[in-house]
């Protein structure tokens, strides 16, 4: 059976809706619904944490959810701290994921951290946000070189859930 996503109680982010107040898309091989789609700087981590979490109604998912926005904090913030200072973060959903993309400009990836890592030493500073973002995520993508860097996290919706419930107002 097909999920239909039901467009009026889904709520884009501010300014992303087109003339006829349908979503808007940034990228039209993507399909879904864009929730957020905003640059932010090393000052601003805090706050794009709150905005994802803000697009997306918190009791749907559970811990699901909270992990999600876990995984999105950790690539942001290694974006900040290792590739630049700023970066673009997108999330959209689709009838059976939720999605999020970060890209950054910085040098790429180092090439010990571009295969899912294995789990960081108890003592050792840094190191964890791509390994918790594969524990948290059913998905990881990366393409990385050295003009920038984009991640790709999805989760898949569980059973029943659909777009629509996890979109604050549902």
């Amino acid at each position: 059976m097909e999920e239909t996503v039901d467009h009026d109680v889904l709520r884009p982010a501010p300014g992303r809706e087109s003339p006829d107040g349908a979503p808007a898309r940034t990228d039209p091989d993507r399909s879904g619904l864009t929730l957020l789609d905003r640059t932010f700087g090393r000052d601003e981590i805090t706050v794009v944490r709150h905005e994802v979490t803000a697009r997306l109604d918190r009791g749907a998912l559970g811990d699901r959810l909270h992990g999600f926005v876990l995984a999105i904090n950790e690539i942001i913030t290694n974006a900040v701290l290792h590739a630049g200072g700023h970066g673009r973060i997108v999330l959209w959903g689709t009838a059976g994921s939720l999605w999020c993309t970060v890209t950054d400009s910085g040098p790429g990836i180092p090439e010990r951290f571009r295969h899912p890592p294995e789990a960081p030493e108890a003592f050792e500073v840094g190191g964890r946000g791509i390994w918790l973002a594969h524990q948290l995520c059913d998905e990881v993508t990366m393409a990385t070189g050295p003009i920038g860097t984009t991640i790709g996290l999805r989760i898949g919706l569980p059973g029943r859930i659909t777009l629509s419930d996890l979109v604050n107002g549902a």
